[in-house]
């Protein structure tokens, strides 16, 4: 066998690996709780998926929670399937509410049921709660631990059950209590600091923040966001219909679900449509996950080359006419995608909404326009290098058509997005393929119509 590296000269894979093989328990709780998030997920994956599962296994459950936690959702839901029911719910019993419904939200329905089965019944009643609810509204971005007391408790009271559960509530990150009716229904809120400058004997209700900013359960993730804005508050209580307390969203999730929808639409934008892939995913699943995006873009890309076909005899005629179509495509399609990125970052900032698609095109057209003109005449002047004689006159068909679909990239890239989120879609998904067609589609039929039109008919036969 050959000689181990020191500790002090591996890199983070290698460390864990040693660790693990070592079997020290301290070292390996030492390694996950101060080696950077990222380079942890990366040495776990590096891992061979029954070394994975041994990980786990090792560290003690809240260790390994901790270790779930640092891991994208789909990737810790895959480690997690991989173990024994029990020890997976006992890993999951230590994670913060909020983070085991978005995990269970990628355990196969199967093993999620039962996970649930052996978990502890309080921590599984939760994960049901928050699991009714879609992971981008207040419901499914909640945490269910939090400090609820009845109105009529006075302060000593409430700060001896604060004493008593000392070490549990540490993991709450307490900075309200939350005050109650009998029916849980909120009442108000009451400031930690105020709590602890007040007579022990006054009651909650006698301090607290009466009638607080709240927000429902189904308040979507662009209202928190708003919120947030408006209120510089750390967290904010969600309530039901009823007015029934059922959690607290954090300032610090909403700002975390903000940054993952964000990644989620720039893999859409990339043709990743089915959700979060990483490379440690099984095989077969990221495959079809692409395929679902491909298979769409066969007709898609089989309509624009149409186009090309039928003036089959006029690139025969001139082939090098044949070299400035992909070009003046994916110059357009350049530019078409430009748009596409303002319009999606101007429907997440809530500036335009799909009414206002005509303000759109007015101000697309102006930048397609100039933009157009000017790449037009860059292309006018390398087809013209190209080309002589009688064939110069395509140079200014090249340019000009890119000038001309130029604009019209830009008008559908910035009028899809509001379509889509229109007609309820994503406007991430779909824009992209509709979008590559179409602008494909007017840079072969402007260029080819405009050159057999002008210039082709007016050549001799070719020979």
């Amino acid at each position: 066998m050959d000689e181990q590296k020191p500790l002090s000269t591996m890199d983070a894979s290698e460390l864990l690996e040693a660790l693990l093989q070592g079997g020290d328990i301290d070292q390996l709780q030492a390694f996950v709780y101060d080696v950077p998030s990222g380079d942890l997920a990366r040495a776990v994956s590096l891992l061979e998926p029954e070394r994975q599962s041994e990980l786990l296994l090792t560290l003690p459950p809240e260790t390994a929670a901790f270790l779930i936690d640092q891991l994208a959702h789909p990737q810790a839901a895959d480690l997690l399937e991989e173990l024994p029911a029990e020890q997976a719910a006992a890993i999951i019993d230590e994670m913060p509410s909020d983070e085991q419904a978005d995990v269970f939200g990628e355990i196969e329905t199967d093993d999620a049921a039962a996970i649930l089965d052996r978990m502890d019944p309080e921590e599984a009643e939760d994960v049901r709660l928050l699991s009714q609810y879609p992971p981008d509204t207040a419901g499914g971005l909640m945490i269910t631990e939090y400090l609820a007391y009845p109105e009529n408790m006075t302060v000593d009271q409430a700060l001896a059950d604060v004493r008593a559960h000392a070490d549990e509530y540490a993991e709450y990150d307490v900075q309200y209590m939350y005050v109650v009716s009998p029916a849980h229904e909120l009442r108000g809120v009451a400031r930690i600091r105020d709590i602890v400058l007040a007579r022990g004997n006054t009651k909650l209700a006698d301090i607290m923040i009466r009638n607080p900013r709240l927000v429902t359960a189904t308040d979507t993730l662009d209202t928190l966001e708003d919120f947030f804005d408006a209120h510089y508050f750390n967290a904010v209580p969600v309530v039901d219909e009823q007015g029934k307390l059922l959690g607290v969203v954090r300032r610090a999730m909403v700002e975390e679900a903000l940054g993952e929808r964000a990644d989620i639409q720039l893999l859409r934008f990339g043709g990743i449509i089915a959700g979060e892939e990483l490379r440690t995913m099984p095989l077969g699943g990221r495959a079809m996950r692409r395929l679902a995006f491909l298979l769409p873009n066969i007709l898609l890309s089989f309509i624009a080359v149409t186009i090309i076909a039928f003036y089959e005899a006029s690139i025969e005629q001139i082939a090098t006419l044949a070299v400035f179509l992909p070009l003046v495509a994916n110059l357009s399609g350049a530019a078409g995608n430009q748009a596409v990125a303002v319009s999606i970052r101007e429907l997440a900032l809530g500036i335009v909404q799909p009414r206002d698609w005509l303000r759109v095109c007015l101000k697309e057209v102006k930048v397609g326009a100039i933009n157009g003109v000017i790449i037009g005449a860059i292309l006018c002047v390398i087809a013209a290098l190209m080309m002589h004689g009688e064939l110069m006159s395509l140079a200014w068909i090249v340019g000009g058509a890119y000038a001309m679909n130029s604009v019209l990239a830009v008008l559908i890239g910035g009028t899809l997005p509001l379509a889509a989120k229109a007609l309820g879609a994503d406007p991430a998904m779909i824009s992209s393929p509709i979008l590559t067609t179409l602008t494909d589609m007017g840079a072969f039929f402007l260029t080819l119509s405009m050159a057999t039109t002008l210039v082709i008919a007016y050549l001799p036969p070719v020979t």
